[in-house]
């Protein structure tokens, strides 16, 4: 993920928390807010203590970045969103979080409408 992309700030984090929307499936909770100053959507990643170890928290915390990047070109500008990580999510292999990272963005209405076939 590219820097500018990252929500990073404390206040940034409260304000999605406190006047956002949320959106949750198994593996992942998604709260948004839009956003109409940035250009692009920008993204911060939650992983509770609860999950594991620092090892593990920061391996879901990358893959999960890592994804989002991959899938940036079918998310919505102007949104800052957060995914926070549950625990089933710990012993799913990188497809699965891919799958289930878009159904819980697309429930939330953060993917762009897809092209007519």
């Amino acid at each position: 993920m590219q820097r500018k992309l990252r929500l990073r700030n404390r206040s940034d984090f409260s304000r999605i928390y406190k006047w956002g929307k949320s959106f949750a499936n198994g593996q992942f909770v998604v709260y948004w807010s839009k956003r109409p100053a940035t250009e692009q959507f920008r993204m911060g990643v939650s992983v509770s203590k609860k999950l594991g170890n620092a090892v593990v928290r920061n391996r879901l915390r990358r893959v999960v970045k890592e994804l989002v990047r991959l899938n940036a070109p079918l998310i919505a500008e102007h949104t800052d969103f957060i995914l926070i990580v549950r625990k089933p999510a710990v012993a799913m292999k990188t497809k699965e979080l891919e799958k289930s990272m878009l159904h819980v963005l697309r429930k939330a209405g953060l993917l762009k409408p897809r092209p007519d076939r």
